[in-house]
């Protein structure tokens, strides 16, 4: 069914292809929802450890206001080797690829769907791949929006750490710490016993923990941010690219380190306030409404198509403070959409570069 662009949430329902792409690193197990129009890129996603599209983007994608996206992009879900539901356990000596060769494996699965270019939505592990990815690829890659992205590599108090953790907790705590903050580990019972409980019963232990040792044995990205007047080859990614991380999240010092690397004129740094370590499940609606204007931003919706948001835009800032409690909605909303305004105009702008908190 090709991708109907209505108006009418309850006539959408496109098609969806689901099958494992064979790569020289193993197999992908992939997700692939829409049709592809050739002006369009596809958005594709990876998740984080411990997860798999469902637990990682479900929420984000089955709510109402994700249908406008959708409805004008076909999107890809990509889960890594073993990460599925359902897996049975890899072969005894498997090799687990690692995170660079992870990144590498994208290349067959965009052959594979006849992608052409994409636009990347990555969390943890798979926003550090998918930005992999469009370091050594820049041509085959519009856009990245990276949660919870750790440019760097594990260092070796992190690697000792990290043994000690794993002698003294079990994998699912393991992974619930990365996951999320301390804070809401200890306030937030019902989202915490829900991820735990999805880890034990729908992961498979052994495959997770091949993944988790893969991402913690990551190389850096080794980005460096272009100074005016200096070496304009850098290393650095090449689109626009929005870093988003919620204020309690374990990773808020990795993902401002990674901003503080990236090319200013081309990244924006949106940290949301009151939230923990999975934004797209704690906030998406305030996710996805930076998303569009994102997308917008980078010229692939019609000012036609965000009537509905740009109409309580007011103005744009490259600073925004913000408080999300019910009892303010009615500042939350107006600052949130000048914050999101400033993400499409940030993406338009070669002067500096913007920091949104919301």
């Amino acid at each position: 069914m090709v991708l109907e662009e209505n108006d009418c949430d309850s006539v959408f329902n496109p098609q969806i292809t689901e099958e494992h792409v064979e790569t020289q690193y193993g197999n992908v197990h992939c997700i692939m929802t829409g049709t592809l129009k050739a002006n369009h890129p596809a958005i594709l996603t990876f998740h984080d450890v411990g997860l798999n599209h469902k637990s990682c983007f479900e929420t984000l994608f089955n709510h109402q206001d994700m249908h406008e996206i959708i409805r004008h992009f076909p999107v890809c879900h990509v889960e890594a080797p073993g990460q599925h539901e359902a897996a049975k356990t890899l072969p005894a000596g498997h090799t687990y690829p690692t995170m660079d060769q992870l990144s590498e494996a994208l290349l067959s699965v965009l052959k594979h769907f006849g992608l052409r270019s994409v636009i990347g939505l990555g969390v943890g592990a798979g926003a550090y791949i998918l930005a992999r990815f469009a370091l050594n690829h820049p041509d085959l890659v519009d856009g990245l929006v990276l949660i919870n992205i750790n440019p760097s590599a594990e260092g070796l108090m992190d690697t000792f750490a990290t043994k000690i953790t794993g002698w003294t907790q079990t994998l699912p705590d393991t992974i619930i710490a990365h996951l999320f903050g301390k804070d809401e580990i200890l306030t937030n019972h019902d989202l915490i016993a829900t991820y735990r409980h999805h880890i034990t019963t729908t992961m498979n232990q052994a495959n997770v923990s091949q993944f988790f040792r893969s991402y913690n044995h990551r190389n850096a990205l080794e980005v460096e941010r272009p100074i005016p007047g200096g070496n304009i080859n850098v290393r650095t990614l090449k689109c626009s690219t929005l870093l988003i991380v919620g204020d309690h999240s374990p990773a808020v010092d990795a993902v401002v380190d990674c901003n503080s690397k990236l090319n200013p004129t081309k990244t924006t740094l949106l940290k949301m306030a009151d939230c923990g370590g999975l934004p797209q499940v704690d906030q998406p609606a305030k996710l996805i409404e930076a998303f569009k204007y994102f997308i917008q931003g980078m010229g692939y919706l019609s000012s036609a198509s965000m009537t509905r948001l740009r109409s309580r835009t007011t103005s744009s800032s490259s600073l925004i403070q913000i408080s999300s409690h019910s009892n303010d909605e009615k500042r939350v909303r107006s600052h949130t959409d000048v914050s999101m305004d400033s993400i499409s105009s940030a993406n338009q702008s070669v002067s500096k570069a913007t920091e949104v908190a919301c």
